[in-house]
């Protein structure tokens, strides 16, 4: 069987983000896609109105079928929605559940990129102290790394996690600078291990972290180590940003779905 990548993630009912982009991501990697599903929320591709957080033991029950299943070669966690599911997969780290050498891709999703909340952003980000030191590479846009680091400068940022144990951090610009191509840096131990730059395209996307962050997990899973995977991903992203669908082809401003099947 394919390597298989667990993902923590909520349902996105327009199936622009969450465990859709998740499994279509993945797949486009090489990999499975196994979801242990976090959250229902209510969303269109342009808006969150609002979520229902799964609890912690039924998340827990839903990650140990597949764990005890499936040749699980990678984890991914997007939205995890309460404090009680962030604490639930550090102790699956902790007690060895997941074993410690298993690549995890974490993407601390604080809010949606339509600005809708995804669970309270100050506690969740205190909560996620406790599940930094299990990842190999953390994927936040620059609001979540401000949030999580608690420093104005993006590089500044970068170290600071470094030091919380967070193994990589992977610096995104997109929300910063609104022209000129996007700069991407890779912090590993708090220095920079590799750069890339990202044609910018115009408009907004609806998904692009998600799925960014599960390509990586897919191919960390078949095998890449983090720079190639990190690379394969961009050129991937790049192509399926730059084929995405327009939900509301007469509203210039409305956000675009990625087409991840090319």
């Amino acid at each position: 069987m394919r390597p298989t990548v667990l993902c923590f993630s909520g349902l996105d009912p327009s199936g622009g983000a969450g465990l859709q982009a998740d499994i279509e991501s993945i797949g486009a990697a090489g990999a499975h896609a196994a979801i242990a599903c976090t959250a229902i929320t209510v969303q269109s591709s342009q808006q969150v109105f609002g979520f229902e957080a799964t609890c912690s033991h039924l998340l827990k029950s839903q990650a140990m079928a597949v764990l005890d299943d499936l040749p699980v070669k990678a984890i991914k966690s997007g939205m995890l929605g309460t404090v009680d599911n962030i604490a639930m997969l550090a102790r699956l780290f902790k007690d060895g559940i997941i074993p410690a050498d298993t690549p995890f891709v974490l993407d601390p999703v604080l809010v949606a990129n339509s600005g809708g909340s995804l669970g309270d952003k100050d506690t969740l980000v205190s909560a996620f102290s406790q599940l930094l030191p299990y990842a190999t590479l953390i994927t936040p846009n620059t609001h979540e790394l401000r949030a999580l680091a608690g420093f104005g400068d993006l590089h500044v940022c970068a170290k600071a996690l470094n030091d919380q144990g967070v193994k990589a951090v992977l610096v995104k610009t997109s929300h910063d600078f609104h022209e000129g191509d996007i700069k991407q840096f890779l912090y590993i131990n708090g220095q920079i291990a590799h750069t890339s730059t990202i044609e910018r395209l115009r408009g907004e996307f609806h998904g692009s972290g998600c799925s960014l962050a599960s390509h990586i997990a897919g191919r960390l899973a078949m095998g890449d180590d983090l720079i190639d995977a990190i690379t394969s991903a961009d050129s991937w992203i790049s192509n399926a940003l730059k084929n995405a669908d327009a939900p509301h082809p007469n509203q210039p401003s409305a956000q675009l779905i990625p087409n991840r099947f090319l």
